[in-house]
């Protein structure tokens, strides 16, 4: 009797255990399913239009053959404006955290407020600097666009710097102070050192998530269809263009939408494959 039971419960199990995992596979299937089409779809569309005259001429008007350079090249610079400002802010913050004020309420405050940044919606960011920048200012401007990348930019750098410095043991820091060093000697000369790869890691995870943010130089930057490097004026964007060229009625816009998107989904897929090779270089050494 106890046998037949067991055997029983067994079954029982058994079966609830492959119909959760058929449920589980199904899902998978369901989910890789629509992301394959997605990628397909701008694989197909994307390549189709790829060619030498979308990295060397501006976007063109209605009919005319044209390129992406100009908002290629101004996502570039709010990127590198992004990154100056936003990776030294992140990395003090980090340290901070991780060396000055671990233990401090503070820095329990700034963790929390950190956490919220890292989901805040990107176009809060956009209307805050639209407050702050560009209705002071009275015109859209790149440095505009740059600082609100910069806002996206500085919570994952926070958390990357907090964490990788959390990660490297006492006893470096235990050693270093033994031999006289000061601590922010300490910090800098070992610390960083130790952390280098997660930190650097997080610098392209940030570049990765802004890559592609539209919201917020729709508030900022806006676009400019002409060549321009004035700062001081509304620059051309990658994901802007996307946005305005995707929603035209015309076709030869809708292909440089989707050769747009290539460009910044190859990126993005560049940045993250570096990143996880930083990782795994860091684990090994």
């Amino acid at each position: 009797m106890p046998d037949q039971v067991f055997a029983t419960r067994y079954s029982a199990r058994r079966h609830r255990n492959i119909a959760a995992s058929a449920l589980a596979l199904a899902a998978t299937a369901f989910g890789l399913g629509w992301l394959v089409l997605i990628l397909g779809a701008l694989l197909w569309q994307g390549f189709s239009g790829l060619s030498v005259a979308v990295f060397t001429k501006m976007t063109p008007p209605p009919g005319s053959a044209g390129g992406l350079l100009n908002p290629i090249v101004g996502s570039l610079v709010l990127t590198v404006i992004a990154v100056v400002i936003g990776t030294p802010i992140g990395i003090l913050a980090g340290t901070y955290m991780a060396e000055y004020g671990r233990y401090d309420r503070l820095t329990s405050v700034v963790r929390f407020i950190n956490d919220i940044l890292l989901s805040a919606p990107s176009i809060v960011v956009g209307l805050f600097i639209y407050e702050i920048m560009v209705a002071p200012m009275g015109h859209f401007s790149g440095w505009a666009g740059g600082v609100a990348l910069s806002v996206l930019v500085i919570p994952v750098v926070v958390r990357t710097t907090e964490d990788m410095l959390a990660l490297v043991p006492n006893a470096l820091r235990e050693a270093a102070t033994s031999i006289g060093l000061p601590r922010s000697l300490s910090i800098t000369r070992i610390c960083y050192r130790a952390a280098r790869a997660g930190m650097v890691t997080g610098v392209l995870l940030a570049v990765a998530r802004i890559s592609g943010e539209t919201a917020p130089l729709l508030f900022t930057s806006l676009n400019n269809q002409f060549w321009s490097t004035d700062l001081n004026q509304p620059i051309s964007s990658l994901p802007v263009v996307i946005f305005q060229f995707a929603l035209s009625p015309y076709h030869d816009w809708q292909a440089l939408a989707w050769t747009g998107a290539l460009i910044i989904t190859l990126a993005v897929l560049a940045l993250s494959i570096g990143a996880r090779a930083l990782v795994s270089t860091g684990k090994q050494s």
